[in-house]
């Protein structure tokens, strides 16, 4: 049924902010635009990040994100240092959500508020990493975390 991650969409209610956020965090523009909307491809597998203008939330149904913190659903995504990629964020105006933590040998993570109040999980997977290793033509995964 579930057959792999294709957009994880978070709210802004300023979304030029965000955009500009997030580009200085993942280091590339946004590929797709359009008013109210802006998504980047990132990673390894070319996962999209989506930010929507909250504006907007209303129009999305029931689960449009309206609330009074954090809540629901949150998505870690690999990255080859927990720790950097934490101070990264922080950097940048993040606020801790989670500390790092350690799950077992090649699991850590963590997670950050961004400045839009949106959940961004940090996580050093070594399950990314053998699938990662497997995919033809690729070659060796970023890194070897334990």
């Amino acid at each position: 049924m579930l057959q792999g991650l294709t957009t994880v969409r978070f709210h802004a209610s300023d979304l030029a902010a965000a955009k500009h956020w997030y580009t200085e965090l993942l280091g590339v523009e946004p590929y797709f635009e359009r008013p109210g909307y802006a998504e980047f491809r990132i990673g390894d597998y070319r996962h999209e990040l989506g930010l929507v203008d909250s504006a907007f939330v209303q129009n999305l149904g029931k689960h449009g994100g309206a609330g009074a913190g954090p809540s629901g659903a949150v998505v870690y995504w690999h990255v080859d240092d927990v720790h950097a990629a934490v101070e990264r964020a922080l950097g940048l105006g993040a606020e801790i959500n989670e500390t790092a933590r350690e799950f077992g040998a090649g699991f850590l993570e963590a997670s950050v508020l961004d400045p839009f109040g949106n959940v961004l999980g940090l996580m050093q997977n070594q399950h990314y990493l053998e699938v990662l290793a497997t995919r033809t033509g690729e070659g060796v995964p970023h890194g070897t975390q334990g």
